[in-house]
């Protein structure tokens, strides 16, 4: 994974997300031994042949392991919309930068919920740093109109 990631950076990508889809599959403990250690890994491994790349890492369903996440030294912990960002923001501390964490489900609702959620996740993301996104995925069938209003309010934001 390390060499696929130092391979994306070498050609061009500016930073990468690394989803660690089964992750919440484990008890916390069980991830503590099965998966912090090589995800840990992974970062080093790229922290040391690309220093300046960013690593953003994705666990859906996180919830209970928000704190462990950040133990991989990630630059950003992305959370899913199973977390609310005021939340996940107290339990990481205002240092660590996140990501997320929009409902995609919210897009199939009305352009005025869709602005209000999009506000909320920021107003409760605080002043730290903040990536504004979905929680995972666009879903499909989800309106493309929807879609763009979401790329417009989140390029209003500053």
């Amino acid at each position: 994974m390390a060499k696929y990631i130092q391979y994306q950076a070498d050609s061009g990508a500016q930073t990468v997300q690394i989803f660690a889809s089964w992750a919440t599959e484990l008890s916390p403990v069980d991830f503590e031994e099965f998966s912090l250690p090589y995800l840990k890994q992974i970062v080093d491994t790229v922290n040391q042949s690309h220093p300046n790349l960013p690593l953003i890492l994705h666990a859906s369903g996180s919830g209970g392991l928000l704190e462990r996440l950040a133990l991989t030294d990630v630059d950003v912990v992305s959370m899913d919309w199973s977390v609310d960002m005021a939340e996940g923001r107290r339990r990481l501390g205002p240092d660590v930068a996140v990501q997320g964490n929009v409902d995609p489900g919210v897009l199939f609702r009305s352009k005025e919920f869709i602005t209000n959620r999009i506000n909320d996740v920021v107003r409760k993301a605080g002043k730290g740093k903040h990536i504004l996104n979905l929680g995972h995925g666009i879903v499909v069938g989800t309106p493309e109109e929807n879609v763009a209003h979401f790329l417009e309010v989140a390029k209003r934001i500053r």
